[in-house]
This record gives structure tokens, C-alpha cells and sequence, in this order.
């Protein structure tokens, strides 16, 4: 009965690694929302990292969190490290590119998990409003395909998404 379940217990093994070797080699999630603010006034508070303490979902996680800023202030070559408690971990961002209709952030994760993605924002005018969209896409390398055959990642992170856009749109909308 014991080598019978062992067999068992191996085969479920087997079959989950060799099923997240088929899981895809890169991944993108992506959220949007509608901001009553015209797009500069949105892409001055991605543009600048000392500004997302207002609206990053990460931000009030850890409130002992270490950052670092260096670079200009504001678009590319501004970047911000930061090293706080095992929910934020330690990473690092840098902005590549900024124009008035889209930022691209190099986003390199160190922990808890080593990570190298990239974050794209979307500015797209709509009349008194602005669609903005915030996406993140890179390598799934084997032990990340191995998580999501637990855990669905874009349900999980596309909730800070989410909560990120809505903390943004409440700062730009105000007066």
C-alpha cells in the first residue's frame, strides 16, 4: 500500500513540473481606468518616483520603508530602490522612456524574488478624461511558471493594479 501511494504521490509530482514546463516563457498583465485629468497632470505623478508615495499600492505596506532616489527627478534615468519588510521585498526602477502618451519602467525585483520586468503606462486623451492603462510584461522563467500553476498571479498583482489606478485617479482628480 505505501509503494502504491508513493507511485502516486511521484506521478502527481511529475505531472505538475512537466505541466508548468508548457506554461508560456513570458507573461503580461495590464489594468486600465478612465481619470477625469488631462494627461500631463497624470504623467507628472508616474514621471516622478518621490510622487508615488501618494498613490503606489506598495507604498503603505511598510512604513519603515528604505528608499533611494538618484538620477533627475522626474522621466528617463530617474530611479528608485527601495528595501522594505518580506510584502514589498527590495527592488529597484528606472525609467527608460517618457513621452506625453506613454512611460516605460525598467523594474528589477532582488526580493523576495529575483525578477527583471518591464512596466508600461498608457496615456490615452478622452475628451475631459484620460484612459490610463499600466501593464508589466517579461520572462517567465520555470520557477515563476511553477507558482502560477498555484497561484494566479494576474488576479493577484492585477489587484495592486487596480488599487493603483484608483489610488491615481483620486489624486489627479483632485482639485
Amino acid at each position: 500500500m505505501f509503494m502504491i501511494i508513493l507511485i502516486i504521490v511521484v506521478v502527481l509530482i511529475v505531472a505538475v513540473l512537466a505541466f508548468a514546463a508548457t506554461r508560456p516563457g513570458t507573461f503580461r498583465l495590464e489594468r486600465a481606468a478612465t481619470i477625469k485629468a488631462p494627461p500631463e497632470k497624470i504623467l507628472a505623478l508616474i514621471n516622478d518616483f518621490r510622487r508615488w508615495s501618494v498613490w503606489s499600492p506598495w507604498e503603505k505596506l511598510d512604513p519603515a520603508l528604505n528608499r533611494s532616489y538618484s538620477g533627475p527627478a522626474s522621466g528617463p534615468g530617474a530611479v528608485y530602490a527601495w528595501q522594505g519588510n518580506n510584502k514589498v521585498g527590495q527592488g529597484r526602477m528606472e525609467i527608460l522612456a517618457s513621452s506625453p502618451a506613454a512611460t516605460t519602467i525598467k523594474l528589477d525585483f532582488i526580493k523576495p524574488f529575483e525578477a527583471h520586468n518591464i512596466a508600461d503606462f498608457t496615456l490615452l486623451p478622452q475628451g475631459d478624461a484620460t484612459m490610463v492603462s499600466w501593464a508589466m510584461h517579461g520572462p517567465n522563467s520555470y520557477l515563476a511558471k511553477l507558482m502560477h500553476v498555484f497561484f494566479d498571479m494576474d488576479k493577484l498583482v492585477g489587484r495592486d493594479f487596480e488599487r493603483g489606478l484608483a489610488n491615481l485617479k483620486a489624486v489627479a482628480e483632485e482639485g
